[in-house]
């Protein structure tokens, strides 16, 4: 396999999916035929943060696994359209591509949900090893939760440039337990860091206390979203809390992937702890703009520029 990577560019290690989500016209009704809509969508976490990245022209590799089903040509096409870099992906032939199915009434509550991602355990150390010389020529390597356990501990161990990690949800977040002392950037939500900490966040405040633990184990940069509140963000002895950037609310899926990919540009332009929360504020407020998953209006002149309006 050739290994290559885009020179000072980011590789992500994680997951991509295909959602397929059905809306009922009226009341569901089970064991029955709704009338409704049905919407295709490409996401997974780690692939939402190299769309946004890539938005923010940075040069963005991807190692993750994909079936050869119509799912996995889909993402194929995307991450080619986008420019994010896929020649080293398993791409495995009978295998399927992991597939999140849901069901929604008419006021868009869930239902039922199917999450198809046993795909994502291919993602192991031996795939690792194989490509740790793209790993190593990174500037950063950005790695979510779904991934095995034992290669989110393969990578803490391997990897010479900054280590960013994204929980995905407390289910999966405790699979960073262990390698808290080498992560450089973490971005948990509130309900994450407190499984993490064993901390209740019940108001900023206890924010702040969670985000000193998980300095105190070793992480260098933590950037704890609260919601509406805004985020807290710690760096050695120092705390912040920066309130929410206003946008027009029309969606908040996908801020949290906007957010994680606005960090990873901070970091890469230089900017400092408050420099790099207001980056990720102002890349969620962006997000919430779209109805979309992934706003496609984002770019580095967009998040500049309301980083500016937040600091008029």
């Amino acid at each position: 396999m050739a290994q290559t990577a885009p020179p000072g560019g980011v590789v992500v290690v994680g997951g991509v999916n295909v959602d397929i989500g059905g809306r009922s016209y009226g009341p569901l009704v089970a064991a029955d035929s709704n009338p409704g809509r049905v919407r295709l969508s490409v996401g997974g976490v780690g692939r939402n943060i190299a769309h946004n990245m890539a938005l923010l022209g940075l040069s963005v590799e991807m190692l993750t696994a994909f079936g050869d089903d119509p799912q996995g040509q889909q993402i194929l096409r995307s991450c080619r359209e986008l420019g994010i870099g896929i020649s080293q992906a398993l791409h495995l032939p009978g295998e399927s591509t992991s597939t999140y199915v849901y069901l929604t009434d008419p006021a868009g509550e869930m239902a039922l949900a199917v999450s198809d991602m046993e795909i994502c355990k291919k993602i192991d150390p031996a795939y690792l090893e194989e490509n740790l010389k793209v790993l190593e020529q990174a500037r950063v390597v950005v790695a979510d939760a779904n991934i095995p356990a034992e290669s989110i501990v393969y990578l803490a161990e391997h990897c010479r440039v900054p280590l960013f990690c994204d929980p995905v949800s407390t289910a999966k977040a405790e699979k960073l337990r262990p390698v808290l002392s080498k992560i450089h950037t973490l971005k948990p939500n509130r309900i994450e860091a407190e499984l993490l900490t064993g901390i209740q966040i019940r108001c900023p405040e206890d924010g702040a206390q969670a985000v000193k633990a998980l300095l105190d184990r070793g992480v260098r940069r933590v950037f704890l979203s609260m919601g509406a509140q805004g985020a807290w963000a710690g760096e050695g002895d120092r705390l912040i809390m920066i309130p929410c950037i206003p946008g027009r609310m029309v969606n908040t899926t996908g801020c949290g992937d906007a957010f994680m990919a606005a960090l990873v540009w901070a970091y890469l332009a230089g900017l400092d702890l408050e420099g790099a929360a207001l980056a990720g504020l102002a890349a969620a407020s962006i997000a919430i703009e779209s109805p979309e998953t992934i706003n496609s209006l984002l770019s580095a002149e967009l998040l500049k520029q309301r980083m500016k309006e937040r600091m008029l």
